[in-house]
């Protein structure tokens, strides 16, 4: 299941409805941790990895690392390879992927990243925040062609194994080490 929303309020109860007891967790964007710490103290036996590129989230995620021994914090760029290839060390597979990239902006590079990281881990679910996606998925005509994928990845791409270079990234390599 992929889901995509943009009010805070609701991609969190969005995640609070996939997310259980067990499952591990990639949250793309943290930022200072907030939706990190209403996941970690909601859900008991989780592996939640959280990945931002801020300066602001180093200290903040930092200090909630030092409470939960549970959580894995990546100060990184997720378009990075490297940054994928520290977690793809850490886990092949998610239950959850959480892509909050921005909020508003540059729906392109978050469906990109969505891309990547969900064809590389193979969530059950994904949810996404931002309101570029979120505007033109309600804009979009129906169309009388039927894809639906029910995991939280595109299933078009389920068994292509890690996506190939993305050029306008210029970040991407073909595979993992």
């Amino acid at each position: 299941m992929i889901k995509v929303s943009y009010n805070i309020k609701k991609y969190r109860n969005q995640l609070f409805e996939v997310i259980n007891s067990g499952d591990t967790i990639i949250e793309l964007g943290c930022h200072v941790g907030t939706t990190s710490r209403m996941i970690l103290d909601n859900f008991e036996n989780i592996t939640l990895i959280s990945i931002d590129n801020s300066p602001e989230a180093i200290l903040k995620m930092d200090k909630l690392k030092e409470e939960f021994n549970n959580l894995y914090f990546i100060h990184g760029d997720v378009r990075l390879h490297d940054v994928l290839s520290l977690v793809f060390k850490k886990t092949q597979s998610c239950d959850v992927l959480s892509v909050d990239l921005g909020g508003g902006y540059h729906p392109d590079t978050v469906f990109k990243v969505f891309y990547i990281w969900s064809s590389t881990f193979k969530p059950k679910s994904t949810i996404i925040r931002n309101r570029g996606l979120l505007e033109f998925l309600n804009s979009a005509s129906k169309s009388d062609e039927s894809f639906y994928s029910s995991e939280g990845y595109l299933e078009s791409y389920k068994n292509e194994g890690i996506p190939p270079q993305i050029k306008e990234f210029e970040l991407w390599t073909n595979s993992l080490k």
